[in-house]
């Protein structure tokens, strides 16, 4: 069982409930990724995928392009599945996900989430309820 109480049984049930904006999706994002070794292995992943993309479409040589996937998720999946316990939201958000990845990693190269808990851990229902709460305001 992990933390979140999602329990490692795949595939998890989709919930008819899903947050409704990036902005509402990026403090549970952010909450996933609060030990700092799994924020520093996105880092090296997300790296890795502009490095071979850049090199990629540098020589033409597009058969590296499969290649970004194992070194994007390969990293960030162990940083998920070892380190902090916890289902990668790439699951449930696949496009807000990888914007997220991006964004954090910009906020590395700036020296911003490099320690420390960026946001209080949250579930995805914590989250949503926050947003629901915020949109009523």
């Amino acid at each position: 069982m992990f933390p979140d109480g999602q329990g490692a049984g795949y595939p998890r049930p989709m919930s008819r409930a899903r947050l409704p904006t990036f902005a509402a999706f990026w403090p549970f994002y952010l909450s996933q990724h609060a030990v700092p070794a799994c924020r520093w292995l996105h880092f090296l992943g997300t790296s890795a995928v502009v490095a071979s993309l850049v090199y990629a479409l540098a020589t033409r040589i597009w058969m590296l392009l499969p290649l970004c996937l194992l070194l994007g998720y390969g990293p960030a999946w162990v940083g998920h599945f070892v380190i902090e316990k916890n289902r990668p939201a790439t699951f449930t958000y696949p496009l807000w996900s990888l914007f997220g990845d991006f964004r954090m990693w910009g906020g590395m190269l700036t020296g911003r989430y490099w320690t420390g808990t960026p946001v209080a851990p949250m579930t995805e229902a914590d989250a949503m309820a926050e947003s629901s709460s915020s949109s009523s305001a």
